[in-house]
């Protein structure tokens, strides 16, 4: 009997002869299959906290940096223009409807207070108006009109004369500042300030701005 079962495991060894080396190559292939999944997650993974990197550092720089609006003169129109040009008693007055516009690059409601904006004659003040406070909403431009009385009464006339004498325009610039704050995802709140500086020609003939220029 023992001899008979010893023949009966030779003789299965025997049939079977690379059975453990198919076994052992079948388990190395499970534990390759086993790795690149690891490393398919692993990339996976990786791939993803770079795009979150990259979504969050867009988001800092673009969404939430917070950009000074521009405050502009936009143009102008006229009434009751009187103009003398005399060689030295010069003088001017009108009333201006002055278009401004606030333009707000923030992904936020940009929120000013009351201001005034003043226009000059050199370094001679020739007008002023009230600014009401306002906002402006998020990536727009709020667009208002001011009434101006314009007036050459502190110009001295001589040097409005010559002015005049030389050209048919009288240069002007426009001065301001707005004082605000821009609110960000409803919750995040900066102060922004933002000034105006125009610099335009006011031609006595045609009654209207020319060389209306922003900085």
């Amino acid at each position: 009997m023992a001899e008979n079962g010893g023949e009966k495991v030779f003789a299965a060894a025997t049939a079977n002869p690379h059975g453990r080396g198919d076994e052992e190559l079948a388990s190395v292939a499970q534990r390759e299959e086993r790795r690149k999944k690891r490393m398919k997650y692993v990339a996976y993974g990786a791939a993803f906290v770079v795009f979150q990197t990259a979504v969050i550092l867009v988001f800092s720089l673009v969404v939430m940096k917070v950009r000074t609006p521009k405050f502009r003169v936009r143009s102008a129109t006229f009434q009751d223009f009187k103009a003398a040009t005399l060689p030295t008693n010069s003088s001017f007055s009108t009333q201006m409807f002055a278009e401004l516009s606030v333009k707000n690059p923030n992904f936020g409601r940009y929120k000013y207070q009351d201001s005034t904006v003043e226009f000059f004659y050199q370094n001679y003040k020739v007008g002023q108006a009230a600014i009401p406070k306002g906002k402006a909403s998020f990536k727009s431009t709020k667009k208002f009109a001011v009434p101006v009385d314009l007036s050459s009464t502190n110009v001295p006339g001589d040097v409005l004369g010559s002015e005049l004498n030389q050209h048919a325009w009288i240069p002007l610039t426009s001065r301001a500042t707005l004082n605000g704050k821009v609110r960000l995802m409803l919750i995040f709140t900066k102060k922004k300030s933002t000034n105006m500086s125009c610099t335009m020609n006011l031609n006595t003939s045609s009654k209207q701005l020319q060389d209306l220029e922003c900085t």
